[in-house]
């Protein structure tokens, strides 16, 4: 595999863009694009160890701000943004949609990755964006929230949730249930919420890496 170069690049967005890494490894076979959640960045230490393993995988990946910094910098005292679900939505598909037409992507197959808050703008792109996304993958998600849009997602949907996050596990199964195409739901043992113990969050990135390949 050739040195990796991670790109900075800018989704355009109304009065601005959102800053962003574009990872683009020879021969992807698509390309992964995160929601994060709970008021995270692209710098994310956990989103970009599982874009990492994407990467290792083939996957061409990007990590970008769902907020404006100076959003973020509002939702850091109030935690508003970070629920605006319609929102988030919103920025997801502008990403989708600039991906689908930037040289460097556009012949890509795209996929979503979204975590906790950002599991449900994940899912509500993918169902305003029935041809150009493929799959959603959702780890420690909250796909509970994406409300309306649930019985909309036509993409296969895999749903990864730590054995120990029982209260978000069952939001998962209720979102399920309200979801037309059945997901997968992945039950990941001895995992809490954040994935944070010994090779936990591993297993959730090799789960996410065969959806994605086996659905490109």
């Amino acid at each position: 595999m050739s040195p990796r170069e991670t790109i900075e690049v800018g989704v355009p967005i109304e009065g601005g863009e959102l800053p962003g890494f574009l990872d683009l490894p020879q021969q992807a076979s698509g390309l992964v694009l995160f929601a994060h959640g709970s008021g995270s960045s692209r710098f994310s230490r956990r989103n970009q160890a599982v874009a990492d393993l994407l990467y290792r995988g083939g996957i061409a990946t990007l990590l970008f701000d769902l907020l404006t910094p100076g959003e973020h910098e509002i939702d850091q005292f109030t935690a508003e943004l970070r629920f605006d679900i319609p929102l988030l939505v919103e920025r997801l598909v502008r990403a989708v949609d600039w991906a689908a037409v930037d040289q460097r992507t556009s012949q890509l197959p795209i996929g979503l990755f979204g975590a906790s808050t950002g599991a449900a703008a994940a899912l509500g792109a993918a169902a305003q964006r029935p041809q150009a996304v493929r799959a959603v993958v959702s780890r420690g998600g909250r796909p509970d929230l994406g409300g309306e849009a649930l019985p909309e997602v036509e993409q296969p949907t895999l749903l990864i949730v730590g054995s120990l996050d029982q209260q978000v596990l069952e939001m998962n199964r209720s979102a399920a249930r309200k979801m037309r195409v059945e997901p997968k739901l992945e039950i990941v043992s001895g995992a809490s919420h954040l994935f944070e113990e010994a090779g936990k969050l591993e297993v959730a990135a090799l789960l996410a890496r065969d959806w994605f390949l086996e659905h490109f």
